[in-house]
């Protein structure tokens, strides 16, 4: 007999997966039999959810791992195999939660349907308690019970926060989980119970109650004060009834930990590079929380990280003669042939009026290199597909001579495949990249006609053609140990400019440290005072204040002694200073003009303002005097610009 052929690793994934669905299946099953079954037995149905989740987990991560050269054996179509699996665990995952919020709910409501029925026993026993020999059985049979309808009613006393106060709602809230309160601006809502979470349970004028952000909410001033007393006299009775009536209300299932996991993760924007990864808020954090351990949480492998270089774009078509060119430039991101799955990063190119169709990127200037010139990016991704690669577009910003009218022209597209047909990734080194006219979903459109790829000839007459073809030459280069290590502190998704690495990472730190440090419930949706978390984001918008941060940071640590640069937790405190010495007051200074992309005359200005704001701390060794000084006029601000709202986050990309 022969011996059994080996399976490899992904085969036994799927029959693993396959397992894992017949019990989920099964599991589905015995649920639907809930309405008769007991208490018991639903704890253990809660329970193998459980456990089947950490098994899918443990899936999900052994599947991630898995590379085409760990099988003994060719798997034809193995990146799809892989894809498919994955989504079945989700799936299974997906219907895991769902049944254990509904039996978490179904037991939240059971309990308030025995709390009812033991106070109304409770009553019925009072009044038979005249009699003492009733009166001493009823202390045998029954004090234990007693004793633990006591402990509960003091505990549920002690939670409660009863208010009849009236609220004002300053924003619309939409609902985003079961329980939720959807309310609009200017609407009055009755606040039934206060919660220290954030979340206060509410009723609007149609009745209906749930759940609302506190940090939505104003109090609700009446004009007559007599009404308002008794009015909330009575609505204090009607309180304890609608509580009783609807617990369903009293424990937000979840937390908007689903809200959180989103803002926190999935695709970046550029605006959202503040990131986290979901496995961060899923586990009991101590109370304190050492700069090693936040480090190694914020250290996260993705299944691509490279870094590149632009060289230089070469025989690009000139534009008319009635244009102007404000800015050339190169805009990239992550694509996998139908959508693009990251942030779009701009990197602006340099000519010489001697060669105007050469391009050129990183030049050579004195002091520091402007990050909007700089030609080295960064790059990482979490996505599985084998199609995953780099859509790189060249565009000019223009102004036409005869209107003044402002626009944008594209001057070609390419697309670099980041593996190849087996799964393998691309080697590291330079890339000869001929360009595309049309758009990435057109095949076959030429940049400049008069120079087709496709002209008749002879040999040498189609060599010389291909030597006239508009093309962008790019290196990619392999990591180091150090690059590597450095690049895992860094979003899961996300391309950017390598100059601007250590600003980012310093900036995620932070961010650690507020989300699981500073905060004193992990569940909290209040606001967080902290102006670096509020305002970086905007320096990614403007990236000559991001040059000036990055100006500052390295003078300041320049002056550090070697020791002090090996403590992380000294570097941040410092970080911090240089931060609000510096972006700070530019953010909110009046000389510093609005950021407009590629008008030459605000540019100069701007950086003027900033090389005298940089220049002036210098000289007096920080902002303050700058700040108090008389001459300095700054605009107002509200206290709330310098909080930082993470649950806005996703309200914010969803509407």
């Amino acid at each position: 007999m022969l011996p059994r052929w080996p399976r490899g690793p992904l085969p036994c994934l799927q029959h693993r997966g396959q397992e894992l669905k017949q019990q989920v299946d099964s599991l589905l099953s015995e649920s639907r039999l809930k309405g008769a079954l007991e208490a018991s037995k639903k704890r253990d149905i809660y329970q193998r959810c459980i456990q089947l989740k950490q098994a899918i987990n443990e899936n999900k991560n052994t599947l991630q791992k898995l590379k085409k050269a760990d099988e003994p054996t060719p798997v034809g179509n193995y990146h799809q195999k892989k894809e498919e699996e994955h989504s079945l665990l989700d799936k299974l995952t997906h219907q895991l939660q769902e049944l254990a919020m509904s039996i978490s709910r179904e037991n939240i409501t059971e309990i308030g349907e025995l709390t009812e029925r033991e106070e109304d026993d409770d009553s019925a026993e009072g009044d038979e308690e005249e009699d003492d020999d009733d009166e001493e059985e009823s202390k045998e049979s029954g004090g234990e019970e007693e004793e633990t309808q006591e402990e509960e009613k003091q505990g549920n006393e002690s939670h409660l926060q009863a208010t009849s106060k009236e609220y004002t709602a300053v924003g619309n809230f939409t609902a985003q989980q079961a329980g939720d309160l959807t309310f609009k601006k200017g609407e009055i809502l009755l606040i039934i119970e206060k919660k220290p979470d954030g979340w206060w349970i509410a009723k609007n004028a149609k009745g209906n109650k749930g759940l609302v952000p506190k940090t939505y909410l104003e109090p609700y001033h009446k004009e007559d004060g007599q009404e308002s007393s008794e009015e909330g006299s009575e609505e204090n009775v009607d309180v304890g009834d609608e509580t009783a009536e609807e617990l369903e209300v009293k424990q937000r299932t979840g937390s908007h930990w689903s809200a959180v996991r989103k803002a926190l993760s999935e695709e970046i924007s550029f605006e959202q590079v503040t990131s986290y990864s979901q496995s961060l808020l899923l586990h009991s954090w101590p109370s304190e929380i050492s700069c090693g351990m936040l480090r190694q949480a914020l250290s996260r492998p993705s299944h691509v990280s490279l870094i590149l270089t632009l060289w230089s774009c070469k025989m690009i078509p000139l534009p008319e003669l009635s244009i102007q060119v404000l800015s050339r430039h190169v805009r990239l991101c992550l694509f996998d042939g139908n959508k693009v799955l990251s942030n779009i990063h701009t990197v602006r190119a340099t000519w010489q009026p001697k060669k105007p169709r050469t391009w050129t990127f990183s030049p050579q200037v004195t002091g520091i290199l402007p990050c909007l010139l700089d030609g080295d990016c960064f790059l990482r991704s979490n996505s599985l597909s084998p199609d995953l690669g780099i859509l790189f577009e060249l565009g000019i910003s223009y102004i036409r001579n005869s209107t003044g009218e402002r626009g944008e022209l594209s001057c070609g597209w390419v697309f670099l495949k980041l593996f190849d047909a087996s799964g393998i990734p691309i080697p590291a080194k330079t890339y000869e990249l001929f360009l595309n006219g049309g758009t990435p979903y057109e095949k076959g459109v030429e940049v400049d006609r008069s120079v087709s790829r496709r002209a008749h000839g002879s040999v040498f007459h189609q060599m010389m053609m291909m030597r006239r073809q508009p093309q962008l030459l790019v290196k990619l280069r392999s990591l180091n140990r150090r690059s590597r290590n450095i690049l895992s502190l860094l979003p899961e998704i996300l391309i950017g400019s390598m100059c601007c690495i250590h600003l980012l990472i310093f900036y995620r730190q932070i961010l650690g440290d507020v989300l699981l440090k500073g905060r004193m419930s992990m569940q909290s949706a209040d606001f967080i005072s902290n102006p670096v978390l509020a305002t970086f984001p905007k320096l990614l918008e403007q990236p000559d204040v991001m040059d000036a941060l990055r100006s500052s940071w390295a003078e300041k640590e320049s002056t550090l002694k070697r020791s002090e640069k090996r403590d992380g937790e000294f570097l941040k405190a410092v970080f911090l200073l240089v931060y609000h010495d510096c972006v700070v007051p530019l953010l909110h200074s009046t000389f510093l003009p609005p950021f407009r992309w590629a008008e030459e005359e605000t540019e100069a200005a701007r950086w003027k303002v900033i090389a005298d704001f940089l220049k002036q701390n210098q000289e007096n060794k920080g902002a303050l005097q700058a700040l108090l000084s008389p001459d300095g006029v700054h605009e107002p601000f509200d206290i709330s610009e310098q909080t930082y709202d993470f649950l806005g986050e996703i309200r914010k990309k969803a509407a």
